[in-house]
This record gives C-alpha cells, sequence and structure tokens, in this order.
C-alpha cells in the first residue's frame, strides 16, 4: 500500500514516504518518535482499525514525513518535538488499536536500529 484513497483522510501520506523518512531521521528524531511513529504505522495496518482510527494516524504520519513542519527537524535537540506531540496525541486518541501485537512490532522495528 504506496498511497493510500483520499476517502480515509490520508491522501498525503504515503508509506514509502513514511519508511524514507524514518530511515533517514532515526537516530535523529530519537527513539520514542519512531517507537510511536512505528505504532502508528502498524495499528493502522490492523484491519479491525475503523475508518476514523486510521484517519488520525494518517494525519499524524503525514504531519511527520511533511517537509514542512512547526519546528524544523533539522534544528538539533527540539527538531522532532512537534513530531512527537503530534504521534502522541495520535496515539492517545486510537490507543484501542495499539494492542500487544502492534506495540511488540514496533518495539522489534525499533530496537533493530538503536540497539
Amino acid at each position: 500500500m504506496s498511497k493510500h484513497a483520499s476517502n480515509d483522510g490520508s491522501d498525503t501520506y504515503s508509506d514509502a514516504s513514511f519508511w524514507q523518512k524514518v530511515k533517514q531521521f532515526a537516530k535523529q528524531a530519537g527513539r520514542e518518535v519512531i517507537e510511536n511513529a512505528l505504532c502508528l504505522y502498524y495499528a493502522a495496518q490492523r484491519p479491525d482499525t475503523p475508518k476514523w482510527a486510521k484517519t488520525i494516524i494518517f494525519g499524524a504520519l503525514a504531519y511527520f514525513i511533511a517537509p514542512i513542519d512547526a519546528i524544523p527537524d533539522l534544528t538539533p535537540l527540539v527538531g522532532f518535538t512537534d513530531d512527537l506531540g503530534a504521534l502522541a496525541a495520535a496515539l492517545t486518541m486510537v490507543s484501542l488499536y495499539v494492542d500487544d501485537h502492534v506495540k511488540s512490532q514496533a518495539a522489534e522495528k525499533t530496537a533493530a536500529w538503536f540497539d
């Protein structure tokens, strides 16, 4: 799934852009930002995650991969603060769909980049 239909609010999100941003900025963004982004990504892959939740998830992930954000990602130490806030807010709203399996998938992928 490289580009999602706009009826779920994901018209500015693509898997390719997501993975490119994660791979390029994982170390700079930090473990917490990446793990939150991956939790959302894997929650969106669940077939039982409803459309409203996917809309929130894809909105947060689109913000994460956007080339322009409130605080430029290249700013040392604070560049991903706004991304973390957006991802954390989305996680709170869709927490019912971030189950143990989603958390373990995100933790495994994060560990592969950070450990």
